[in-house]
């Protein structure tokens, strides 16, 4: 039998391995910002720790980014305040996984309904707001600032980690892929309650159709598949405790609510922990009425640059850590509506409208607004903001996002925001929440182990004291409106190419994704945070590098792309050991909204490494009328030879 040695070998041992290490501490520094990000940028260098003395694990070291998360009302009185009906929680709501209706506060401390605690959440991974990511090391740059390096780190996650790592780790790093098969499509006047343009930011469970009218029917359901953005959800679910919430039974409308008194507000926010603050769900006259969520982002620098998953232990190294932030807003219109179904399920719902978008850094929008979906159950009636009707029979489903639709005929406006520190950066958004802050944390830190070695184990890893570090490094570029047949000009020369990365979004305008913005800086879509531009399937797709062709067979079906170049790339043992393989995109979710175009270049002898190379990509796009934009990702080796125990470059 396989296991017998192992038998034997176990019973066999007579004492464990020594110790390497003596001690391991966990020390912590603040970036140099002073707790203002106005200039959606976060430094950190690294000379506090280069004089401690001890080894440093790079490779352990992550960042806590503070981040605050607002959905405010534009207006005041009914002019964009959030009320909500009775005894509704949309799905996105349920916290603890309880099945009770959760009842907020107000600014006045009465008890309100605690409906908007899921209209807002964020796009995959918390490392979206990095937009650019720059490393000097003893005064020489050895990380280039590569704009868009979240969405290269993000396919490396998505084409790395397992599953087991997403329920292991995805709530602590903001991890969850997107569900490829929920997405919809709307232009931009005849609108739908998710929003214009691609969306995938339903939150709701599937249910037959006829729960749904056919007039919001997504083009991802017609084609079969599922209705509602589990990854969202679960996102969603990962930052939404709140520590002022009550429990009203939902058997009983008019229950008296009691409090969970679980983990306090102030000690929570002595905790740093993640939680909603400053909900305001009233219609009273001269308030306006928000959501916060006060998050603490963990994001582990190896998934930002393949430098710090490669480092060894050092000492004595200083390092300036340069972050260009996402910081992101947007102004959002709802117009309300009541539908009447011939199956007596009625839909009240807001259609939303994008305004407008602010990412000062050009980059993604990290944050995602849910849709205004929701329905209810009875005869045809004008339902006031929000309301819904629960029914013993058939449940009343609702999207994240219902708490925020209008009454019939009237329109509301919303600000949404994403700031990095404990202040709100929009000044629409901090002037209409009353200049609403954190009393959570204020600045980002980074976080990472020093060791202290056993005297004979340092001295053998001494004996050999200059480390190579052998990394890769992104070049990335932009290929704007393509369609039709395409033959383009990546780079005039690169040396040592290991890959290139192409990944498509639809280009701004009405007659592409019908947004006035890049797809992925809509706060309806998850563009950006992993998915691309929906079903871009490309014919006669190849690479050539210095005039030779990267793919020996040019691709002219779906499936070469993903079962020749995609699957097992970054994965345990490229994916060819069934039962030890990871990474979270399979052929379903390639075709769509997962369309990465990726092919690895770094075959090639020794001597041919120092060359610089040309790099084209041809192909031709299917026929009607869109326009994309390709984000184009080059990959190439880089090395570092560096003195372990002073951390001089040699």
């Amino acid at each position: 039998m396989s296991c017998d040695k192992l038998v034997y070998d176990l019973s066999s041992e007579t004492e464990g391995s020594p110790n390497v290490f003596v001690r391991k501490d966990w020390l912590n520094i603040m970036d140099n910002q002073s707790q203002n990000y106005t200039s959606n940028q976060s430094i950190i260098d690294t000379s506090q720790l280069s004089n401690s003395n001890k080894w440093m694990s790079y490779r352990e070291a992550y960042l806590q980014i503070p981040l605050l998360l607002t959905f405010s009302g534009s207006g005041v009185g009914t002019n964009g305040v959030m009320t909500f009906g009775g005894d509704n929680y949309p799905t996105g709501l349920v916290t603890l996984g309880q099945t009770d209706t959760f009842v907020g506060h107000n600014s006045n401390g009465a008890a309100s309904n605690a409906g908007a605690s899921g209209v807002i959440g964020l796009k995959n991974w918390f490392g979206q707001i990095i937009h650019s990511f720059t490393v000097d090391y003893n005064g020489t740059t050895i990380i280039q600032q590569t704009p868009f390096i979240n969405m290269w780190n993000t396919f490396k996650l998505l084409t790395s980690l397992s599953w087991d790592d997403v329920r292991t780790q995805g709530a602590h790093i903001g991890f969850y892929p997107d569900t490829s098969t929920s997405w919809s499509f709307g232009d931009n006047t005849a609108s739908s309650p998710d929003g214009q343009g691609v969306c995938n930011n339903l939150t709701l469970p599937d249910w037959p159709s006829e729960f749904r009218p056919n007039s919001f029917t997504p083009v991802s359901s017609i084609l079969g598949q599922s209705s509602s953005n589990v990854g969202l959800l679960m996102r969603q679910r990962y930052t939404v405790y709140d520590p002022c919430a009550s429990v009203a039974a939902i058997a009983s409308t008019n229950a008296s609510p009691h409090s969970l008194n679980l983990l306090p507000l102030g000690t929570t926010q002595q905790m740093w922990q993640n939680y909603i603050t400053g909900r305001i769900g009233t219609a009273t006259a001269g308030e306006r009425g928000y959501v916060q969520h006060v998050i603490l982002a963990t994001v582990y620098l190896k998934h930002i640059h393949s430098f710090f998953d490669r480092i060894p232990l050092l000492k004595g190294v200083y390092m300036k850590m340069t972050m260009n932030l996402n910081n992101a807003s947007a102004t959002i219109s709802t117009t309300g509506m009541t539908v009447a179904t011939a199956t007596g399920v009625e839909a009240v719902a807001g259609k939303l409208f994008l305004t407008s978008v602010s990412v000062p850094v050009g980059g993604v929008c990290p944050f995602m607004v849910a849709s205004a979906y929701a329905s209810g159950v009875g005869a045809a009636a004008t339902y006031a903001p929000g309301d819904l009707i629960l029914s013993q029979y058939i449940p009343a489903l609702s999207s994240g996002g219902a708490p925020i639709c209008a009454a019939a005929s009237s329109t509301l406006g919303y600000y949404a925001d994403l700031s990095v520190g404990g202040k709100i950066l929009s000044p629409l958004a901090n002037a209409a929440t009353g200049g609403a802050a954190s009393s959570g944390a204020q600045s980002v830190l980074m976080y990472i182990p020093a060791y202290t070695f056993n005297p004979p184990f340092e001295q053998a890893y001494l004996s050999s004291p200059v480390k190579t570090i052998k990394y890769s490094d992104v070049y990335q570029y932009q290929v704007d409106s393509v369609s039709g047949v395409f033959n383009r000009l990546i780079t005039n020369g690169i040396a040592n190419i290991k890959s290139i990365l192409v990944i498509p979004f639809l280009s701004p305008g009405v007659t592409n994704n019908h947004l006035p913005v890049a797809q992925y800086q809509s706060p309806f879509d998850s563009a950006g945070g992993g998915t691309t531009a929906p079903m871009v399937q490309i014919n006669n797709f190849n690479v050539q590098v210095s005039g030779q062709n990267a793919i020996y067979n040019t691709e002219r079906y779906t499936f070469e792309q993903y079962h020749n170049q995609t699957h097992g790339q970054n994965s345990v043992n490229g994916g060819l050991t069934d039962g030890l393989t990871s990474a979270l995109i399979n052929f379903r979710d390639w075709q769509s909204l997962y369309c990465y175009y990726y092919v690895n270049l770094e075959r090639m002898l020794p001597v041919e490494q120092l060359v610089p190379k040309s790099v084209f990509i041809q192909g031709q796009l299917p026929p009607g009328g869109k326009l994309y934009d390709f984000y184009v990702f080059i990959e190439h080796g880089a090395q570092l030879k560096v003195d372990a125990l002073t951390g001089a470059r040699v």
